[in-house]
């Protein structure tokens, strides 16, 4: 025990001289673990490196022979530690091991993405989709009865499987192009049919949220839910002031599932993006991320919040009157549970036969529809990313309110502009105009074929926005089609503007399947974007240009006049500053360094090895001289400095991998 209580001690001791002489001399920081195994190293390798140096004791050199071959076999035994700290750096750079924090919550996260995939194979054989995985189909299921049994079983193992998986079977819903419409017919019954949790779970979300129980907060309030989503529940309910409301309530344990669900989607989308070139060209990893962000958005009641109040102050709803958005009421709302106007009305996916039976326009609803869509994407730059047909309803007076915008997309006005002038491209069958405006949107890589671009766009304006051509899901594919095949990357939030695209055209076919999208967009174009080449507005723009350009309009005779004396007079120069940028001067001054390091180890080394092949020079003891001497010590000089560039290869001085 005492011998192992020395052994600690004497590695401790070793390591606080070792721990700086090895950062110091490589330039570099590392872990607490590997300068602890280099030590360890330095200190084993010690007596073996002295005995093949001196030989077997007794000593009977001189002092001096002594002091220098105890230096000398300290500088070995510290590089083979320099050497262990390169090679551990090249074979397992820092950082790519995870600390044992960071693998425990991996493992636990590891265990927690197992169980919920078992969780889902569950579902899916407890109502009978098992064959369906495996690529086979149940017998008996070809038929009408069939399919309605198949679809309602899926229904039901979407709806238990969670939030991600309910959101999935509502944009399956509105794709009857794709599926069977029986199928899409019932998994439409997931935008507000979703199971309920139960009552005392919700009521305790609520007294936690507003500091108090419902029946205190508000003058009443039923404890049967009028509808449960994916993400909420809502109950209708009466403020103290006399107001007829509607809350809505977050699920409970909603967040949790969500998060592991996302986890698993990113997951995927990593490894298609690092397998297929589609997923690459794609980006499909950052389109996860942005449903990823807005799912958390959608969790998040305060920003569902604010975004009512932008979309309701927004000119393509705040200036149309056959759209209605519910008033907020902020004193009773939080983070996880919503109070806001109530809405009389059914939803807009069930709404074809009491739009026949009143006698309203279907054609003239989705026109609503779809104009209050482009001008949010065109003009206001916030508009709905998830319009569904349960997010919708038909009001007793013929409006249609707006519903669930805790998912909203957002475009920047150079985004918004380019979108414009592709709208007006379309609107003027002008495919030049459309392919330099689709470029603007897109993210383009460095080298792009415009001419076969260009003729790609002509074709699709030709096969799908001639007239008379029925508009369909066909177009956003071959759309995405030319883009994924010219490389082209998709920002996240144009990819909101092509989802929300195609979920509207769903949503009006609900209620007008013969409505034309092509003439829609065309009559807007029309309507909104040449608005733009109007004279007030050419007006306004120059105005505006001009108050920007005044300052500088105003200086530009003098700096002329300057310019004109200065190479009159034969003093006109050009002064221009080399490596004015600190990070220039940075990565010449790193180079440099590690050339320098570089030269002055191989002058080591061939010193070393000239001196190492000097016969005679005097004694130092019996097998090695003094020339050879200095020939170590300088071959360890030169091993020092190449293991310094070797490290400085390996991982920059910041400690960070290039």
């Amino acid at each position: 025990m005492d011998v192992l209580i020395l052994g600690l001690i004497n590695i401790v001791i070793f390591m606080v001289i070792f721990v700086p002489v090895a950062q110091r001399l490589l330039g570099v920081r590392f872990g607490l673990v590997r300068l602890a195994l280099g030590a360890g190293l330095t200190l084993a390798l010690f007596n073996p490196i002295s005995r093949g140096l001196v030989g077997p004791p007794p000593f009977e050199g001189s002092t001096g022979a002594a002091m220098s071959l105890l230096v000398l076999t300290t500088l070995c035994s510290v590089l083979s530690g320099l050497i262990f700290l390169v090679l551990s750096e090249a074979l397992v750079p820092t950082g790519s091991l995870p600390r044992a924090r960071d693998l425990r919550r991996d493992l636990a996260g590891r265990i927690a993405r197992t169980r919920r995939y078992l969780q889902i194979l569950r579902i899916a054989i407890r109502h009978g989709l098992g064959p369906y995985l495996r690529g086979r189909r149940r017998p008996g299921r070809e038929n009408a009865a069939g399919q309605a049994e198949l679809a309602r079983s899926l229904r039901l193992a979407l709806d238990e499987a969670g939030v991600t998986f309910v959101k999935l079977g509502q944009v399956l819903s509105t794709r009857s192009d794709i599926i069977p419409v029986s199928v899409a017919d019932e998994l439409s019954r997931l935008q507000d049919q979703v199971s309920p949790a139960p009552w005392p779970e919700v009521e305790a979300v609520l007294t936690e949220e507003l500091g108090a129980s419902p029946h205190q907060v508000y003058a009443a309030f039923d404890t049967e839910p009028l509808a449960a989503a994916s993400v909420a529940q809502v109950y209708t309910a009466r403020l103290p002031e006399g107001a007829d409301v509607v809350v809505k309530v977050q699920r409970p344990g909603i967040a949790a599932l969500v998060e592991r669900d996302l986890d698993i989607v990113r997951r995927l989308a990593r490894l298609l993006e690092r397998n297929t070139d589609w997923g690459r060209s794609m980006g499909v990893r950052a389109l996860a991320d942005g449903f990823a962000d807005a799912m958390r958005e959608e969790l998040d009641f305060t920003v569902e919040a604010g975004n009512m109040t932008t979309v309701a102050a927004g000119r393509s709803v705040a200036s149309n009157n056959d759209l209605v958005v519910p008033e907020l009421y902020p004193r009773a709302s939080t983070a996880r549970v919503l109070t806001m106007q109530r809405l009389d009305g059914i939803g807009l996916g069930n709404a074809a036969q009491a739009i026949a039976d009143r006698g309203l326009d279907a054609a003239r609803l989705g026109r609503v529809l779809f104009d209050c869509l482009l001008g949010q994407v065109a003009i206001d730059g916030v508009f709905h990313a998830d319009p569904h047909p349960g997010n919708f309803l038909l009001l007793t007076d013929g409006r249609i309110g707006m519903l669930d915008l805790g998912s909203v997309g957002r475009l920047d006005p150079a985004t918004r502009e380019a979108l414009q002038r592709f709208l007006l491209a379309i609107d003027h069958g002008d495919p030049v105009a459309a392919t330099d405006a689709l470029l603007e949107i897109v993210h383009r890589p460095d080298v792009v074929d415009e001419r076969s671009l260009e003729r790609a766009v002509g074709q699709f304006m030709t096969r799908h926005l001639a007239a008379g051509v029925a508009l369909g899901p066909a177009m956003f594919n071959d759309l995405f089609r030319i883009i994924t095949s010219h490389e082209l990357g998709v920002p996240p939030e144009v990819a909101a503007v092509f989802r929300s695209l195609a979920t509207i055209e769903g949503t009006i076919s609900r209620i007008s399947p013969g409505f034309d999208l092509v003439a829609a967009s065309r009559q807007f174009a029309a309507a909104h974007v040449t608005d733009r080449l109007a004279p007030d507005a050419l007006r306004r723009t120059a105005t505006e240009e001009l108050a920007t350009l005044l300052p500088m309009l105003r200086r530009l005779p003098r700096r002329i006049d300057r310019i004109a004396a200065a190479a009159e007079s034969g003093r006109l120069g050009l002064n221009v500053r080399l490596l004015a940028d600190d990070r220039d001067r940075r990565h010449i001054t790193t180079l440099l360094h590690q050339v320098l390091l570089a030269i002055l180890g191989a002058t080591a080394g061939l010193m070393a090895v000239l001196l190492l092949g000097t016969p005679g020079g005097p004694k130092v003891t019996e097998t090695i001289t003094l020339f050879q001497l200095f020939g170590y010590n300088l071959l360890v000089i030169c091993a020092v400095l190449v293991l310094r560039v070797l490290v400085l290869v390996f991982r920059l001085p910041d400690g960070n991998r290039p």
